[in-house]
Order: C-alpha cells, then sequence, then structure tokens
C-alpha cells in the first residue's frame, strides 16, 4: 500500500485510528454491483463491508456512513454531482473510485481524466479527510481483446501511486494482486465483482486503513480445473448476448445503466451494519 501506515504525519491512518463518518464515492464499483442483494434489494458491496468493519469499532449509532456511487458515472459525473456533496458531508474517510468507465470508451481523454480524479482527491483532502484511491485491475491477464485499455490503465496506475505521496491518501493496488486474474472473483458479465471479490476489496481497503488483516486478501483461490473447450465457448457466447452486446447498444445510443438511479446511500446517517 502507498501511505505511510502508522505514522503521525497529518491526516494519515493508523492502526488505532478511528473513523466516526464514512462517504464513498463513484460508479459501480462502489455502488458495489453484483454482490450479495441487501432485504431492500440493493448490492451489498464492498464499501457497506468496510462500513460494516468501521461500525463495529464505535459505540451503537456513533458511526455514519453514505454512499453516493452510482453505476455507469463517468469521472466528469462523478466530480460534478458526487463531489461537492461528499466534502459538505465533511466525513472522516472518503473512498473515491473512478475513470474505468471512461477508459473502456474509445476515445477516452486520459489527461482529462487524471485532471478530473486529482482535483477531486484534493478537493476531498482538503475537507481534511483520509481519501483511499484504486489502481484497477489488469483486465488483460483475463479479458481477451482488453490489450487496447492497458497504457491507459498502467498511466492510471501511475498518477494515483504519485497522488498516492500525500500522507492522508492511501492507494489500494489492487493492479499488482494477480488473485483477480481468477475469473470467480468476477461476475459473469465480466467487469464486476463477484461476492468474492468485494469481500477481498473490503479487506484490502481496511489494511490501507492500518487494521490488522481478518484474511490474506491477495492469496489464490484453491486450483479448479480448467473449463472444457465446449463450455468455455458457449459461456463466451452467453456473456456477448447477456452482457457485451447491450453494453455496446448502450453506448451507441449515449444511454448509462445509471440513468435517473439516485445514490445508493444519498445522506450521511448512522449506520450500524
Amino acid at each position: 500500500m502507498e501511505n505511510t501506515l502508522g505514522q503521525s504525519a497529518p491526516g494519515a491512518p493508523t492502526e488505532t485510528t478511528g473513523y466516526t463518518s464514512y462517504v464513498a464515492v463513484g460508479d459501480s464499483f462502489t455502488e458495489g454491483m453484483c454482490d450479495d442483494l441487501l432485504p431492500d434489494g440493493q448490492y451489498r458491496g464492498w464499501a457497506d463491508r468496510v462500513a460494516d468493519r468501521l461500525a463495529a469499532e464505535q459505540p451503537a449509532g456513533a458511526f455514519r456512513y453514505a454512499n453516493l456511487a452510482v453505476r455507469g458515472k463517468l469521472i466528469g459525473q462523478i466530480h460534478d454531482e458526487q463531489l461537492a456533496t461528499a466534502a459538505a458531508m465533511r466525513a472522516e474517510l472518503v473512498t473515491l473510485a473512478g475513470g474505468l468507465n471512461d477508459v473502456l470508451r474509445p476515445r477516452c481523454d486520459i489527461a482529462r481524466v487524471e485532471d478530473l480524479l486529482g482535483r477531486s482527491a484534493g478537493a476531498l483532502r482538503a475537507t481534511g479527510a483520509t481519501v483511499v484511491l484504486f489502481t484497477s485491475t489488469d483486465p488483460t491477464r483475463r479479458m481477451a481483446g482488453s490489450a487496447r485499455l492497458l497504457p491507459a490503465i498502467l498511466r492510471m496506475k501511475g498518477f494515483v501511486h504519485e497522488l498516492g505521496q500525500d500522507p492522508g491518501i492511501a492507494v489500494v493496488d489492487l493492479f499488482s494482486a494477480p488473485c483477480f486474474d481468477d475469473r470467480r472473483l468476477w461476475a459473469e458479465d465480466r467487469l464486476h465483482l463477484a461476492p468474492e471479490g468485494h469481500r477481498r476489496v473490503a479487506e484490502a481497503v481496511l489494511e490501507a486503513l492500518g487494521r490488522p488483516a481478518a484474511f490474506d486478501w491477495r492469496a489464490p483461490l484453491p486450483a479448479a480445473a480448467p473449463p472444457r473447450r465446449a463450455e468455455k465457448l458457449a459461456a463466451d457466447a452467453r456473456w456477448a448476448r447477456t452482457h457485451l452486446g447491450p453494453w455496446i447498444g448502450r453506448r451507441l445510443t449515449g444511454r448509462s445503466s445509471g440513468d435517473g438511479r439516485p445514490p445508493k446511500r444519498a445522506e450521511l446517517l448512522p449506520y450500524e451494519g
């Protein structure tokens, strides 16, 4: 991890730092898509899992949590629609993830993505919050045809690590964790994490905040027999029909899966898990 864990620099997370308020900012990754469903029909997600652990450290009712994330959002939308609200909440902890939806699109202006992400992180740090940022996983190790994304992902990785030189910013480096090469950590759509993936990202965030490890989130899953060729071809065809086709259709028509959706948890309210 990239921050100064366990040190006393202003804003830096330490093992003894207790957070009483947390705001999650981002897109479908932070909304929690494809994790287990909650009773209200929403996905649980790694951010809720982090909130569960942090709330358990505080007296009942003392921990507050908001999740402003909406699936499908580009970094410009995250900046314009979520940042001011998050900053106004003045939470002690903010997680900020965004930009990958931009990278997935042809002709992505990566310099603009970096500018908006950097300005967003700076604005949140200016409130006194500890900020957690993320590097993307490496899609080329599990998804055919994703090599075109790698230059932008690597550039973003370097940029996020530069931002992580601020002692109040923690970087969760998912790119360097080979466990995420395993398709079993991903949902059928191949873009969103499965429950086990969300569980591991939550543990990675808590580790970056100085919490003792509950398990090794980087550890590989037990070995499994590779799928037979016929099974793989059938899965690829199902994925293209069910997920890739609709995704392309939304891009061609300028629609987003998040159009009209409210934030997952729009207010910073007491949370007990």
